[in-house]
């Protein structure tokens, strides 16, 4: 989802038909390790490179159109099954679709999930919200500075470090860093060389003039034509941490991980703060609703394949603001990056494998 604030009302979230609220508090420990999605077999990785899961993604694969082409079925994924077994998983937004989805294709079981539309998601004793002394932490409130249109704000997450060549650049999502690609409700465009500002516009009244620069827009235009929803920000000397410190989780280790199905992660974010889960789904492909501003832009819809699914009850892990955080291995120190959240509804969240995301710069992350 698009975090906005109006214009008149310091940095309150509005919902405009969708279901995200805003700062709501977790009522789960982020210091308990989530064991929602365990594999009950034990021991095994069910990672896309064991032959097990390979074998329903290519079942997945092959069905996927066919059951997009109901309007309520808005994504599938390879996952495991209520019987330890990996299966596929359908997404549906009715129950007429729940009821009408096959329990069987070609011989692997499936899992159907109810939940709601999947959206952008641009929207503990850390503020993540608040403006930080100089050099900053990532894992906080950003976005660009002119991201107001029609009487709303806007901003999401400024989500980790990363090096591009010689330059170090912030990452977070196209739609917190450039998705303002008419000239719409405030006459301009997002442009190479504009300033990414900390907090973002939501949690400083709209008023630009209260937040500071913190690095300049590499306008990359990922969206809506690559598999990736990434922008990336060349730092201002003296504004960042040249380490990649991220608030509450610290450095990171400079080498990545592939997500597996019941593996642990977790993410710092503007919303939402420190929060974990779990891996729930591989493979995915899934429709996701995006504006071309912050508010009242033309809206598009974009279909991602090969996506991380992470289970997201509640919004406890990813909420509205939180786009452009960084997933993270759930290890007490210096973890290796899984993936890049930038969607969810009320019960999933939707990460780009961080290694598309690199690629898609390449770059590398910035760590130990």
């Amino acid at each position: 989802m698009k975090f906005k604030a109006l214009t008149f009302l310091s940095a309150l979230a509005i919902t405009a038909a969708i279901v995200w609220t805003g700062c709501s508090s977790n009522g789960d420990s982020p210091i308990a390790p989530n064991t929602d999605i365990q594999d009950p077999r034990g021991g095994i990785e069910l990672s896309a490179s064991n032959p097990r899961v390979q074998s329903v993604m290519a079942v997945q694969d092959k069905h996927t159109k066919q059951l997009m082409s109901d309007p309520d079925v808005i994504g599938t994924a390879t996952t495991i099954g209520d019987d330890g077994e990996p299966a596929v998983m359908v997404l549906v937004t009715s129950e007429r679709a729940r009821r009408g989805a096959p329990l069987v294709l070609d011989g692997v079981k499936t899992k159907v999930v109810l939940t709601d539309r999947i959206v952008a998601m641009k929207g503990g004793g850390v503020s993540h919200t608040a403006k930080q002394t100089l050099p900053i932490q990532l894992g906080t409130s950003g976005g660009w500075r002119q991201d107001l249109a029609n009487g709303y704000c806007c901003g999401g997450t400024l989500g980790s470090l990363i090096q591009v060549g010689s330059q170090q650049r912030i990452l977070s999502n196209y739609h917190v860093f450039e998705a303002d690609i008419v000239n719409g409700g405030n006459g301009v465009v997002a442009t190479t060389g504009d300033n990414i500002i900390q907090p973002g516009l939501i949690d400083v009244g709209c008023n630009a003039a209260t937040a500071q620069n913190v690095a300049t827009l590499v306008k990359s235009s990922s969206l809506p034509g690559s598999n990736v929803d990434a922008s990336s920000a060349t730092i201002i000397t003296g504004a960042v941490n040249t380490s990649g410190a991220i608030l509450e989780v610290g450095s990171l280790t400079s080498a990545t991980i592939a997500a597996s199905v019941g593996q642990a992660v977790k993410k710092s974010g503007r919303t939402t703060g420190l929060t974990r889960s779990s891996v729930s789904g591989l493979n995915a492909t899934v429709s996701v609703a995006y504006d071309n501003e912050c508010a009242g832009g033309a809206a598009f819809t974009k279909t991602f394949t090969g996506q991380i699914l992470i289970s997201n009850s509640g919004s406890r892990f990813l909420a509205g603001g939180d786009s452009g955080s960084l997933m993270v291995q759930d290890v007490t120190s210096n973890p290796r990056a899984v993936g890049l959240l930038f969607a969810g509804s009320s019960s999933i969240a939707v990460a780009n494998p961080i290694g598309q995301v690199l690629s898609f710069f390449g770059a590398s992350m910035v760590g130990i």
